[in-house]
Order: C-alpha cells, then structure tokens, then sequence
C-alpha cells in the first residue's frame, strides 16, 4: 500500500511524515462491518503512506449495540498501533435502539469526545476529516478546524438525517425541516465533502453544497484479503451444508435499513427445496426478530459475526449473494458489505430500484429485484440456483469490476492526490478544484 501511494503521487515520502490528518468519527475497528472498518483502513492506508494520523472515536460496539471486550464505555483510553494513535472517547449504548434513544447515543459521543478532539489542539493537523454519521460531531470538526487553521473534510457514508425521517425513526415536518436547514449549513463550511457513490454526491448538490466541493470516494476491498476460494469454503463443513446444496448467504448488520425480514419470507417460501439452504450472517437489532421466524426452519443457519480472518472463507460460503435493502432507504445509504460481495467472485442478488446507484452497480453483474417484493426474490434465488452458468458469469463479472473500479489501492490514490491538493493550494476555498 505504501509503496502504491507513493508512486502514484508527486509528493514525496518526507512531504507527507509532516502532514497530519485527525480522523474524527463514532466508529472504528474493532468493529469489523460499516462503517468502523473503512475509517480504520482509511488511516492505516495514509499513515502507510507517510501521513502522522490520530483517530477519536468511541469503543467498538457496532453491529450488537454492545461495547466489544476489553473496552469500557465511560472511560477514556488511548491505544498506540504501530501507525496510527487512537484516542477513545465515552459513549452511551442502547441495548435495543430506538429512535430516541439514538440521538441519545449519538449525543453522548458528541458530549464526551470534545475534550479529546480540542486535546490535539498542540498537535495541529493540517486535516481535520469528520465522518458522518453522525451530524453530532460536525460542529465540533469545524470549530476545531478553524481554530489550528486546518484544512476541513467531511465524509458522508450515510445521510442520517434523511434515513432517519424516511425510515420513521423520526418524525415531524417542522423536525425534519430543522434538521435538514441545519445539515445543509454545516455541510457547506467544509473545504470538502466526500460521498460514496455517484447518487449520493447528487444528493449533496440538492442539499445546497457547490459542486467544486464534493468528492466521490467510494467503499472499497482489497482484493488480495477477498478473492475467489479454488476449494469449498470450511463453512460448509463447520454448518454440516451437503456438498451439493447451493448457499444463499447474507452477511452483515441485522437492522432497520436491511430490511431483512424478506430473508426469511424467502427461506420460508422455499423450505420445500432441499437443494437450497439459507445462511444468515451478522448481529444487530432485528436478529432476534429474524430467528424467530425462521430460526426453525431446516433449511436456515445462524452465525454471529465472524472474525475478518474468516470472511473470506465465509463471502466464499456463498453460491448466491443477498441484498437486500428498504425501498424508502434508496440512495441514502450504499451498502458497505457490497464491495466484499464483489470481490468474492460469486453471484449476487439485490433489492434495487431501476435509477439507483445500487441497481446501477449490481444490474450489469447481477440480478436485481424490487426492495420488499418477497415473490420475485424467491423466483431469483430459484432460478439462479437452477442456472449455475449464470452463476459462475455473473460472479466473474462481478471479481473484475471490484479488481478494476473497486481496490483499495486504486481509491486510496485517489485520496491521497486529493489530499496534496488540500495541503499544498494556497488561498481561500475558490481554487479547491
């Protein structure tokens, strides 16, 4: 990864060890799913490449809503990896989120980190990146920014404020509106805002933020860590899966923008086909809801989260890939687990809407379905564990387009070359671009 950085950019090894990012964010590895786990490889990445990176952010406790071993949640602890210092800051986790009780969480996180953030005021990053969710800790981002003179970024990885309201958890014209104005605002007092995906950069722009501002910087995989296995995966052995059954694998969060509960409509649907066996993969809120539907069934295995040294061997388990996803979540959020998907090599199926940016990824290299349409979901998964030809296309297109547009080498380059932009420009905001 070093190495890659640096060839790919003009500034030097001994330019970047005396430019300094601050990554400011609730999660972080260990977490090993969503978001935690990118902003841990984003500053491992830069700090490879030569940066000096900090990181504030809370304990681990994402996806179970519990705080990890080892971690307290009202303590604050600083951990020294080989490359980046990590400082963790108290949080309040609910065992069962709810719609206020997550702006409690987040808030709590707000409150707690502003020491540790206005800690690094000595330290004085050229780069302040604040990662959202949550909107909470914007604020804290730019007034620290402001006051070491340093370069602003925020990265958007799901547009809370929108998902929340789409989804229920909040409700409220007037709240809505409050909420969005005060989004818009913040987000345009950044030098940069990055987004995920092509649709979501769309949405910045509706939110009032300049064109010139906005960055895509996409999720990615290493494809050399997730690879196609040329062996059966040990899963198979491990959940005693007939050589010749075909997987239908989920993997990740169990919450409300999963919209999950159509996994198990499906798995119900097709207990008649003993050819065809469910895996469901992950923790979070609605697992209980989950195995209570089709817990019983002889066709559907539960795992919790596995280690990363697994995953591989586990995105490997699966013959046929599942997405699914809420209608009402479209082009807020991107899937994160999508890349691995990808990278495994083997087919998918998702819950997309034609003109989203997830129909638009997965419909070329795999099948797509309308979100909740639990009839044409089971009718995919039938016919694509009838059609292994397909299988095996739509899985090696699926490997080419993460080697190609996908790799963490080729977007941390990307980054990297954004970030001698910001670092070396001289001026006010209009020469950003």
């Amino acid at each position: 990864m070093k190495s890659a950085l640096v060839r790919s950019s003009p500034a030097t090894a001994d330019q970047r060890s005396s430019r300094k990012v601050l990554i400011y964010g609730l999660n972080y590895a260990p977490e090993l799913t969503g978001i935690g786990k990118y902003s841990a490889e984003m500053a491992e990445s830069l700090a490879e490449a030569g940066y000096e990176v900090r990181v504030v952010c809370a304990p681990p406790y994402y996806p179970e809503w519990r705080i990890g071993a080892g971690h307290s949640a009202w303590r604050y602890r600083t951990e020294q990896s080989a490359t980046v210092r990590v400082q963790r800051a108290p949080v309040w986790v609910p065992r069962r989120p709810s719609g206020l009780k997550r702006l409690l969480h987040l808030a709590s996180f707000a409150a707690a980190s502003l020491p540790a953030v206005f800690a690094q005021v000595f330290w004085r990053p050229d780069i302040v990146i604040a990662v959202a969710p949550s909107l909470m800790n914007i604020p804290a981002a730019l007034m620290f920014g402001k006051l070491v003179k340093a370069r602003t970024w925020l990265h958007i990885q799901d547009y809370e404020v929108d998902a929340a309201f789409e989804l229920g958890m909040l409700k409220g014209q007037r709240l809505r509106k409050l909420a969005l104005g005060l989004e818009s605002l913040l987000m345009r007092r950044f030098d940069v805002v990055s987004t995920i995906s092509a649709k979501m950069i769309e949405h910045g722009r509706s939110k009032g933020v300049d064109a010139r501002l906005l960055f895509e910087l996409p999720n990615w995989v290493d494809v050399n860590v997730i690879f196609p296995l040329e062996r059966p995966s040990l899963y198979r052995a491990t959940l005693d899966i007939p050589d010749g059954a075909i997987v239908v694998l989920y993997s990740g969060n169990m919450g409300a923008k999963q919209g999950i509960e159509v996994l198990a409509q499906a798995a119900a649907a097709l207990a008649h086909r003993n050819d065809i066996h469910f895996v469901l993969c992950g923790d979070g809120p609605s697992k209980g809801d989950l195995v209570a539907q089709c817990g019983h069934l002889a066709n559907c295995s539960f795992l919790s989260l596995q280690p990363f040294e697994n995953l591989n061997d586990l995105l490997n388990l699966a013959d046929i890939h599942v997405l699914p996803q809420r209608a009402d979540a479209a082009d807020l959020v991107m899937p994160s687990k999508l890349t691995g998907m990808l990278a495994s090599g083997r087919s998918t199926i998702a819950m997309a809407r034609a003109g989203t940016e997830l129909f638009d990824v997965v419909s070329p290299r795999g099948v797509t379905v309308p979100p909740e349409d639990v009839e044409a979901l089971t009718a995919a998964i039938e016919n694509l564990a009838d059609d292994k030809g397909k299988r095996i296309r739509l899985g090696a297109a699926a490997r080419l387009y993460a080697e190609t547009e996908l790799s963490r080498r080729a977007v941390m380059e990307r980054l990297d070359a954004k970030f001698q932009m910001l670092c070396d420009r001289g001026g006010g905001r209009s020469v950003l671009t």
